[in-house]
């Protein structure tokens, strides 16, 4: 069983504020299963997006897995926006979660899927 979307994301603040990393919950979703995507901002103009890996890779099913939305590639906050908008047209109960750092640390850990 996957832990509610609302106590995950209360626990990634902690985790990202303990690190002195700045971070806010720009749209909050569904507290029970709402879809998590996390902006990292590197103060630069440029932002990584990442959002839920697709649901048949191992473990997803008790364990949050994440994929960076535009591969490697960094994008605009603009172009950010645009995608999680479209997402939200598919989901309204999505939460979406801002981190700023400079370094583009995404503190997700094995979590994230890398390309």
């Amino acid at each position: 069983m996957r832990v509610k979307s609302e106590i995950w994301v209360r626990a990634y603040l902690r985790y990202c504020q303990a690190e002195g990393v700045p971070v806010v919950i720009a749209r909050r979703g569904d507290e029970a299963a709402g879809a998590i995507f996390i902006c990292i901002d590197r103060l630069d103009g440029t932002v990584s997006l990442y959002g839920p890996a697709p649901s048949g890779l191992a473990e997803s099913a008790t364990d949050r897995r994440w994929v960076r939305c535009f591969g490697a590639r960094l994008v605009s906050p603009a172009e950010a926006y645009i995608y999680l908008a479209r997402q939200r047209e598919f989901d309204p109960d999505l939460w979406i979660i801002e981190v700023e750092d400079r370094a583009g640390r995404h503190f997700l850990g094995d979590g994230a899927v890398e390309d």
